[in-house]
């Protein structure tokens, strides 16, 4: 790892959610393997620091972002207001990787609704980095101690994720994923694919998708070089990569890999963004409404992303 620390560009997320509160516990932490860059409303900030009780050695760098506190301002509300400080703050902290000035950036979690209220088109921050980044999809990668888990979609119903279950994009996360794992140092990964029905499909009885769409897709990729096995059931595939077999899992839907994963090590479980032009981590859960404004929220995941956005940036691969 490079001696020189990394700058790691860090969203508030939704000032109405934990994202300010576990930064300000997180920042004493990570102060000594990074310069953080905190992204945001300076109220938001504040009011972050006051719910954690936090106090500071030193402040850190600050990237102001020009969005006032909304006059009806709650915690676990959504607000319009809100989220429009998290949009602008996502879009500061992406142009700020796109122009070299942070090494990569971390994100507090946003809250869809408020996103949609202040007018976004996007369903969250894969989508929203995408279209600032002008590249035409991006995946999702989970992250804990023992396991990773590639996504083949995210956030689709299930009815549209099954639909999505098809040779070419099962090919294309494929290639994604191999590309994505060399770029951080592992230049051969063994990639498994789950199956998408019981039991692999049980030859076909319980469902043609393995058979007609992933089992190609998989011998495509092998024949291209790529290290892939599969499909494997589901139930026994997750727990072989944990035992070692496999550098990472590609899960064919949303609930599929996050369950293994956050079964697995919910508290250290991170986000990764695979396709960007930069590098994008992100703790694994959402804004927590229900406890926002308590002071008890738990930064593991919070330090968790800080630390693999700190590897990745020094080309390494958590």
């Amino acid at each position: 790892m490079s001696s020189i620390k990394p700058r790691i560009g860090i969203t508030l997320g939704d000032p109405a959610g934990i994202g300010p509160e576990i930064l300000a516990k997180a920042l004493h932490e990570i102060e000594a393997r990074c310069q953080p860059v905190v992204f945001g409303p300076r109220w938001a900030f504040e009011d972050g620091l006051d719910v954690a009780s936090a106090q500071l050695e030193r402040d850190p760098e600050f990237v102001e972002v020009d969005v006032e506190r909304p006059d009806d301002f709650a915690f676990g509300q959504v607000s319009a207001g809100n989220g429009e400080a998290a949009i602008q703050a996502v879009h500061t902290a992406a142009n700020a990787c796109l122009n070299s000035q942070v090494d990569a950036m971390m994100t507090c979690p946003l809250n869809k609704e408020a996103i949609h209220a202040a007018g976004s088109e996007h369903i969250g921050h894969q989508e929203m980095l995408a279209a600032i980044a002008g590249i035409p999809s991006a995946a999702t990668m989970l992250m804990t101690p023992g396991l990773r888990v590639v996504h083949l979609s995210t956030h689709k119903s299930l009815g549209e994720a099954v639909k999505f279950v098809t040779k070419e994009s099962v090919l294309a996360k494929l290639e994604l994923t191999h590309s994505s794992f060399s770029a951080w140092g592992l230049s051969a990964p063994k990639i498994a694919v789950a199956a998408l029905n019981p039991h692999g499909g049980e030859g076909g009885l319980l469902g043609s998708e393995e058979i007609e769409e992933i089992a190609p897709a998989v011998t495509e990729a092998c024949a291209s070089g790529i290290d892939a096995t599969g499909p494997l059931p589901a139930d026994s595939v997750f727990t072989r990569a944990i035992d070692g077999e496999f550098d990472v899992v590609l899960a064919l839907y949303h609930d599929q890999g996050h369950v293994a994963i956050k079964v697995h090590n919910l508290h250290e479980s991170v986000s990764a963004t695979l396709g960007l032009p930069f590098i994008r981590t992100s703790v694994d859960h959402g804004t927590a409404y229900d406890i926002a404004g308590k002071g008890v929220a738990n930064p593991r995941s919070t330090v968790a992303a800080i630390d693999a956005a700190i590897t990745l940036a020094n080309g390494e691969l958590r």
